[in-house]
């Protein structure tokens, strides 16, 4: 079960890359993106400028995440985390 929870995510990111975009849509967008997406294009400069705030955004969130759980820090003995290892090392 387990398993099949991890790899849905790559399953559907998989299938999602295969469908190309129609003809009417590629024309919309820019030469750039064409044929990767479909819909409207962006309208502006200040649409780049949302996509780019964001992507920092989210980056930035990636890092910080993958930095906590590679080295998390908390080597204080009296830290939450030892109170419920030390609890469920007794066994009650």
């Amino acid at each position: 079960m387990k398993r099949l929870l991890i790899l849905i995510p790559f399953t559907i990111a998989a299938l999602t890359s295969l469908a190309p975009a129609c003809e009417l849509c590629s024309a919309q967008q820019p030469s750039f993106l064409q044929g990767l997406t479909h819909g409207g294009g962006p309208q502006g400069n200040f649409d780049y400028a949302i996509v780019a705030t964001a992507l920092v955004i989210v980056l930035f969130a990636l890092a910080w995440t993958v930095k906590c759980l590679v080295r998390p820090g908390e080597q204080s003995p009296d830290h939450i985390k030892r109170t419920i290892l030390q609890h469920e090392s007794h066994g009650s």
